[in-house]
């Protein structure tokens, strides 16, 4: 069982003139031009790079298959859908540096079905796999909560949130919402010499006016400090990364996805992000195959690839993660 989708259409859910970055910053159109040449330049590099840890995963040790090596299936061809060239979209509130620990699982305690990421990290200014490049991700729990902001209302959606607690500026990844110190869920590692990072954690769930999705940050020239988080580093892509809808919806026919019935789940066909993430023919679906092998079962585990595209001559420095004395550095 393979789960993986081209779309090709996103592009159109966007102005013809500008998209929103970060949720405040518009980028000209001529700049998402620009990154477009860029990532056809390298669609092909990207493909390749994901095809090769498919076929490096793609055996019954790696893959705790149980099938013989001979039965075993991987992209024999291009598979360039499974590559994200992101234009910058939006870190979303609940982004905290203070909770990201280096580590290679942040599952920790939290129950769901298991999802181990292969992300391999491509340089789109010499189409050459980028290492030593530290990838930050987070995202929600089974149920819709997030660490470090676990009394917050995830059947809220984020401006509900707001008007509830009198909020009127709020800048992401500044602002200081967080209402706990755990951590689930939450993780880094830099890429290695091949310019791909493994991280452990489970599929995600979904909270009010959102697909389900996982967050992505990538920094270069990073420096990590000894109580395991980040303060510097110059942060060269902000991203979201999604799963096909046809995979969502078994996942959360599982316990204990299923016993989140407060609200309706935001299907990826209204997610008001997703068309921003796939402008120029970006596609930020992650490809999915099953732990045990072909025809396996993803609800008891599953591999997802997928090649995030940076451009390194594309910095932006955010006091949270640049400044020594930043009040978001954990003591």
């Amino acid at each position: 069982m393979k789960f993986s989708t081209l779309f090709l259409a996103g592009s159109s859910l966007l102005s013809a003139a500008v998209v929103q970055a970060h949720g405040d910053t518009i980028v000209p159109r001529s700049e998402i031009q620009r990154r477009d040449q860029l990532a056809r330049r390298c669609a092909s590099a990207a493909g390749a790079f994901n095809a090769k840890r498919m076929a490096k995963r793609s055996t019954p040790t790696e893959r705790q298959a149980t099938t013989a090596p001979e039965e075993e299936t991987h992209y024999k061809s291009i598979q360039n859908e499974t590559c994200v060239m992101t234009p910058e979209v939006i870190m979303g509130p609940y982004v905290w540096p203070k909770s990201q620990m280096m580590r290679t699982d942040m599952s920790e305690d939290q129950p769901g079905v298991p999802l181990t990421l292969d992300i391999g990290v491509l340089d789109m200014a010499t189409c050459e796999p980028l290492q030593n490049a530290m990838v930050s991700l987070w995202h929600c729990n089974a149920t819709g909560d997030y660490s470090s902001f676990e009394q917050l209302d995830e059947n809220l959606t984020f401006q509900e949130l707001k008007d509830k607690l009198g909020l009127t500026n709020v800048t992401y990844g500044v602002t200081d919402l967080h209402t706990d110190n755990t951590t689930w869920l939450r993780g880094m590692y830099p890429t290695n010499k091949e310019g791909m990072m493994e991280m452990k954690t489970i599929f995600p769930g979904f909270y009010a006016g959102r697909a389900i999705h996982i967050h992505t940050q990538v920094f270069t020239h990073w420096t990590l400090l000894p109580n395991g988080t980040m303060r510097s580093g110059d942060l060269v892509n902000t991203g979201q990364l999604y799963f096909d809808e046809d995979l969502t919806q078994t996942i959360m026919a599982l316990e204990p996805y299923a016993r989140h019935t407060q609200i309706q789940r935001t299907g990826n066909d209204v997610d008001k992000f997703i068309g921003g993430s796939m402008e120029g023919g970006y596609s930020p679906f992650v490809a999915v195959e099953p732990l045990d092998g072909p025809g396996g079962d993803v609800a008891k585990g599953m591999v997802g690839y997928i090649t995030l595209g940076v451009d390194t001559a594309n910095l932006s420095r955010p006091p949270n993660y640049i400044e020594p004395d930043s009040p978001y550095e954990k003591k």
